[in-house]
Order: structure tokens, then sequence, then C-alpha cells
């Protein structure tokens, strides 16, 4: 069995089978386009398994109206013995039923495939390089980076899946003047480990208790030797030195989330490497900077202090920016865009697409970071696929109040304090159970409580309660077997139809590059599974395990260990856990 297995496209196959046979029947025109033709799931499920709507959009090329076309396809239809009913809805619609052996071959295909289920060769080896976090090294992970982060591990994780090639990038802006600042806030705490009174922490300086570890690290590595050197002598080497311990802090950080990175670029290597000079000297080649003086502020009167100076401009405005853009500073200084310009470029090098994960408050800056990709792609014969997520901030609540977070005053929640707290997976889910554009709060007390408002516990719940089936089952003396799954009745067939959507969520949401999908998909599944337990509640002979008919209860549980196979390959996905026990 190959790797991609869609019950859904195999029946779109069928579908384009038929349409070609009516293009030999002479009723379609040869080559009649068939892009717009679907095969899904219709909206009411009452209405069948699938739905096409190829009447409807060929209908014109037929010459004919949709329901004597959609006739013509029916009569096809008839002739396959995995399709139990064909029957024209509306105004030219095809609603289809399948056979239950296409159920029941599904729950094979479930067991067989196990881990690789849903899998897809769908990306077909493309590279695509994922960005995300990015947050400037200037202290630990706090609450601020936390959904962004698991956002872009998911969707990095998510085109895998999909038979992508990802790379996970990870920014490190580490030329600013930021990091100045932090190599001034490091050599503060450096000499208060030598002994020294420091004092108040000065205005403008990183004044969180995290710095103190650094300090003692500098203290071990440098001893005494730039306690009263002059700042001349002691910054770049600080500079560099906080850095990589910030580094390693968020490297640490991240881990307790589940997240590393491939890749992680420094802003100060490029522009040592003359990236951005680089850059310049090809957009200017192609006309796309050029020396402008920027306009004065809109809406107001210029600042007092407001001088037109000449500065190398960016052609934004060709690209649908309101203004063309500096790519320097009056200094002679790279501006944060004309860095970052320089940066994609070399993304752009040894990848098919790029994609970002931003958060919301950069989002005045996509449209010119866009332009630029769009204009050294095209310039370059190979136009490079762009994508900005941007991602909400999320609204940390203890006790219904909200809890301030401030990177500058130390005054923040750490990703590492979540974590401890409440552990990875519940983190990580929670991050994945809103869209990521949408606003979303985290509140400690919910999201560990034990109830069906609470996604995280309510997928969880559902392969925790397979398994103690399983091991009840197992105690019982009774195997999960395939052997006997003609037994299997409507109900159970609802619940692998539902199953059977994985495959298909798994390639529409890598073809959105929205990996939340698949958290509101595990939600509905789990939903679907406890419905199925609880109809035992009603009926005995709906139990799962049912007293003196072992060869239904082997069926029924083999179902439901492919139930549980799917759950795991979904949270997998989402880099969760899949416990068996609550």
């Amino acid at each position: 069995m190959s790797e991609t297995h869609t019950l859904y496209a195999a029946f779109a196959e069928k579908i384009d089978a038929v349409l070609a046979a009516l293009e030999a029947e002479g009723t379609l025109p040869p080559d009649t386009p068939r892009h717009n033709v679907s095969v899904e799931p219709p909206r009411d499920s009452s209405h069948g398994d699938l739905a096409t709507n190829a009447a409807m959009v060929l209908a014109k090329q037929a010459k004919t109206n949709p329901r004597a076309l959609a006739e013509k396809i029916v009569e096809h239809l008839d002739r396959d013995a995995l399709i139990e009913s064909a029957e024209i809805a509306g105004p030219g619609f095809i609603n289809l039923r399948l056979a239950p052996i296409v159920w029941r071959e599904e729950i094979a295909a479930i067991a067989a495939l196990g881990d690789a289920y849903g899998k897809s060769t769908m990306g077909q080896g493309k590279r695509v390089n994922v960005e995300y976090v990015s947050a400037n090294p200037t202290g630990p992970m706090h609450m601020g980076h936390c959904r962004g982060a698991v956002v872009g591990d998911a969707l990095a994780s998510l085109l895998e899946y999909a038979g992508h090639e990802v790379t996970r990038e990870y920014y490190v802006n580490d030329a600013g003047s930021q990091v100045d600042t932090l190599a001034r806030s490091a050599h503060l705490r450096y000499r208060e480990a030598l002994g020294e009174d420091i004092g108040e922490i000065p205005e403008g300086y990183y004044p969180g208790a995290y710095l103190v570890s650094v300090g003692e690290d500098a203290k071990s590595e440098f001893g005494d030797r730039y306690q009263a050197a002059d700042e001349a002598e002691w910054l770049p080497i600080f500079r560099a030195f906080a850095v990589e311990r910030m580094m390693d802090m968020i490297k640490s950080d991240l881990g307790k989330l589940g997240i590393e990175h491939d890749v992680f670029a420094s802003e100060a290597a490029l522009q040592a490497a003359k990236k951005p000079e680089a850059a310049e000297a090809w957009l200017r080649e192609h006309d796309l900077v050029y020396d402008g003086v920027l306009e004065a502020p809109k809406g107001k009167a210029p600042p007092e202090d407001w001088e037109p100076v000449e500065l190398p401009l960016f052609r934004s405005t060709k690209y649908g920016d309101d203004q063309d853009r500096p790519i320097k500073k009056s200094g002679g200084k790279w501006t944060y865009f004309g860095a970052d310009l320089a940066y994609h470029m070399q993304k752009a090098e040894k990848a098919d697409e790029l994609i970002d994960i931003w958060g919301a408050d950069h989002s005045g800056t996509v449209k010119r970071i866009k332009a630029a990709v769009a204009a050294l792609s095209e310039g370059d014969g190979k136009p490079i696929p762009f994508d900005v997520k941007l991602v909400q901030m999320v609204q940390l609540l203890r006790d219904g109040e909200p809890a301030k977070m401030s990177k500058r005053s130390g005054n923040f929640v750490t990703i590492a304090d979540m974590v401890d707290e409440v552990g990875k997976d519940v983190v990580r889910f929670s991050m994945l159970t809103r869209k990521p554009e949408a606003q979303m709060d985290f509140d400690f007390a919910k999201v560990v409580e034990a109830s069906k408002d609470n996604p995280v516990f309510y997928v969880q719940y559902a392969h925790a309660r397979i398994c103690s089936i399983l091991r009840k089952a197992d105690e019982q003396g009774i195997e999960p077997s395939g052997y006997s799954l003609e037994l299997l009745g409507e109900d159970d067939l609802a619940l692998v139809k539902q199953a059977a959507q994985f495959p298909r969520e798994v390639e529409a949401a890598a073809r959105a590059r929205e990996p939340h999908r698949i958290a509101f998909y595990l939600y509905d599944l789990a939903a679907a599974f406890h419905a199925f337990w609880n109809l035992g509640n009603d009926d005995a002979e709906k139990r799962i395990i049912v007293a003196q008919q072992p060869d239904l209860s082997a069926a029924r549980l083999f179902l439901s260990a492919q139930i549980g196979q799917v759950i795991r390959n979904g949270l997998a996905l989402l880099g969760v856990e899949a416990v068996e026990e609550l």
C-alpha cells in the first residue's frame, strides 16, 4: 500500500474515469477541463458520504443542463459495486453513498499503515523554510513568544507529514542596539558577581534576575579581567558572550515545549558577510533601489527637527506598498527592513517556499517584506512563494485576572514556568485550539479542567478511554480482530467515516498552512468516539465489549484500536503525547 492513502482521492479518480468515458462516448467534448470538479463529503452527512459538482461545472461544455448530465454520470456510477447509491440533488449535484465494504476496508487500511496513516506525498519534496519564534536574544522565552513557537513548530511538522522537505529556522537579532543594552546589563551583573554593590539597575538596562547567572558565568570565564576595563574593550566580548548564554537559555526553554530548530541564522553574521550590501547592489542593478528623499510624515505637521534626507529607498510601491522604504538609516547603518530583506534573500537561496510566523504587532511590515521577496525572487527568474502568518497575543489569566508580562521589568511568566505548572502537552494543544489570527485567553484553571469544554482533556481522554477498553478486553481474553468486521453496523461504520477524514484533513491543513485544523479535527473525532461509547449506556448490544458475542466484541475492539491510532497520529503532528491513562 502506498504511503499516501486518501479514500476521497480514490473516489475522485473514479469520477474522473467516468468523465473520461463520457468524453469517449461523445457526451463531453475531448479534453474537457476538469480542474473545477470537486469530490468531497457533503455539508450534511444525511445526504450521503460524498458529493460531486461534476455535472454543475461541466454542463455548459456538454451543451446540456446539469441534471441531464448528472443522469449520464449516475448511469456509470451505478455500475460500481463500491457505490451503494448515486442520487441527483437540487440543480445537479450528485450525492453518493458508499458500500459498507469501503468503510471496513478503511479500518484495515488504518491498521496496515499505522503511524503512516494520513501521511501524504502531496508536497513532492518541495523545500519549505519555516521561520518562527526569532525572539530577540535578550531574555528567557515568555508567553508572548509561546503561541507563535507552537504554531510554527506544528506547521513544520504538518508540512513534513504532507511530503515537504522542511527547514525550521530561527533568526537571531544579534546586531541591533538592544544587544548592546544586553551586553551592558550583563557586564553590570558580572561586576555584581565580583562583589561590587551595583545599586539600582540603571534606567534602560534589562533588570531581570535571569542575568544574574550570566554575570556569574562571565566571572568564571573572565575572572576580573574586564571589571574596570573601558567599555570599548569589553562591549564586543560581552555582546557575544551574553547572546550565546541567552540563546542557550532560549533553546532550553523551547526544548521544554519539544521545539528544536535546524538553523539559527545570525543577523550579525549576515552583516559581517556583507549580505545586505550584496542585496542592495543586486536591487540597484535591477532599478529596485534608488537614492531618494522620504516624504514628510503624513496627517500632521512634521516635527520641528525633521528635515529631508537622501536615503537608499526600495521601490516597494511597485509591489503594492503605500510608499518606498529606506534600507539604510541616515547614519549609514542598515534599517531593520534592509537587514531583513538580505536575510530573506539568503533563505531563498536554499528553499522553494518561505513561511514566516510573526506576532500580530508586526502586521505593518508584511506588505513591504513580501514586496522585497517578490522583487528578489522574480528578478532571479525563480519566483518564491512567501507567506507570513500573523499570530495574536495570548492573554494569560490566573484566578480570572490578567497576568502582566514585561521583558524589560523582568516581571513576566516564562514558557518554562508554564510548562512546569501545566505540562508541555497542555500548553501545545491549547495554543492550537483557536485560529492563530484570533485573540485567545490561557486560563491556568481551565486548561487542566477535566471536562468536555477543555479540548486538551477531551481528546486525551478519548485515547485513554480506548486504551482502558483494550486493557479490559485483554484481561477478559478478547483479542481485537479485523476478521469479523462484517458484523459492524451503521453506528460502528459512522465512526469509521469520521476517522477516514484524517488524511483529507492533513492535506487540506497543509495546503492552507493551518495546523490548528488538526486540533479541531481531533476534537470532533474524540466527540464521535465518546458518543459511540455512550451508546452502550442505553443499549447493552451497542457496547464495545458485548457479553456472549466475542466476534462482535473483537470487531469493535479492532475498530476502537484504529480510532486510537488516528488520534495518536494527529496528536503526534501537534507535538502532543497520546496518554494511556488519565
